[in-house]
């Protein structure tokens, strides 16, 4: 049996050790016997300092990254590297971006998923935004924020004024980790059971599902996400990737949001082990498209 090979973020203080925040998943593909994991110094590599990687003699053909986000430029840069290494990651910089970046996403799944008007620049014109939307809601490329000082979303009273004075509060929240323009979506209204809403990720791999798990801790009784609605998305324009979807007040489902599968985290309760051994076999069933 061939194992395949994982890169993992090591700790700050010492990148020979599984960084605290991924030592769940670590620990749990190793006990699977199906991989090898290679260490890296991704704290300070990102912060400019030279590349450092844990020695592994049996580094398989394509390498999976289970660790933080980069951003487009960031995740070329280590793709490079790395290759320059001998060592080859799974998703090349350009499938990468393909699915980071909503923009790039959206019109694949344009049907399924609330419209969207994208400002590149970051000057959003709310007259023709509430022309379009009746409530709307703010992310940029990647993701939205959540916090009390940041509207949920904006409504039809809004005005250019004050929303550009909220729109402050978004940079700040965002900081450093804001990519790419500014993504208004519309609102949707989704259904709650008690105070948790019904969401679901997929984790999607060589055009296959790797697993589907509930997203937002709501109870084992709510509704199933459509199986025919999850296998609708099995052939994007990467080889990993993950859709969030979730069900809606009349009952109907969308696409949230979408993004690589490398930089996706595992679902709350999702169970790590047989996550891990479900993408090794998704990739070892046929060659590795």
């Amino acid at each position: 049996m061939n194992k395949m090979t994982i890169l993992f973020p090591g700790s700050y203080m010492n990148y020979r050790v599984i960084d605290d925040d991924m030592a769940e998943e670590y620990h749990r593909a190793l006990e699977t016997g199906l991989f090898n994991i290679l260490l890296f110094n991704y704290d300070h590599w990102v912060a400019g300092e030279p590349l450092k990687i844990t020695k592994q003699e049996d580094i398989s053909e394509k390498v999976i990254y289970r660790g933080w986000m980069l951003k487009p430029e960031q995740y070329k840069q280590l793709y490079d590297e790395l290759n320059t290494c001998g060592i080859h990651l799974l998703t090349d910089p350009d499938a990468y971006t393909n699915m980071h970046l909503f923009p790039n996403v959206y019109p694949y799944i344009e049907e399924d998923t609330a419209k969207m008007l994208y400002f590149p620049d970051g000057k959003v014109d709310v007259d023709l935004v509430k022309k379009h939307f009746k409530r709307f809601m703010i992310k940029d490329s990647v993701k939205s924020t959540k916090g009390p000082a940041f509207p949920s979303y904006f409504d039809q009273s809004i005005t250019q004024e004050t929303f550009d004075e909220k729109m402050k509060i978004f940079y700040q929240y965002r900081g450093d980790l804001l990519t790419g323009g500014i993504c208004v979506k519309e609102y949707l209204h989704l259904k709650h059971y008690d105070n948790d809403t019904n969401e679901f990720r997929v984790f999607y791999g060589n055009g296959c599902i790797i697993s589907i798990s509930r997203n937002s801790n709501q109870p084992a009784t709510t509704h199933k996400l459509p199986q025919s609605l999850a296998e609708k998305y099995r052939k994007m324009h990467s080889p990993y990737y993950t859709i969030d979807y979730a069900e809606l007040e009349d009952g109907s489902w969308k696409i949230i949001e979408a993004g690589d599968g490398s930089v996706s985290g595992l679902s709350p309760h999702q169970d790590a082990y047989a996550y891990y051994q479900s993408l090794y076999h998704t990739f070892n069933q046929n060659n590795i498209s």
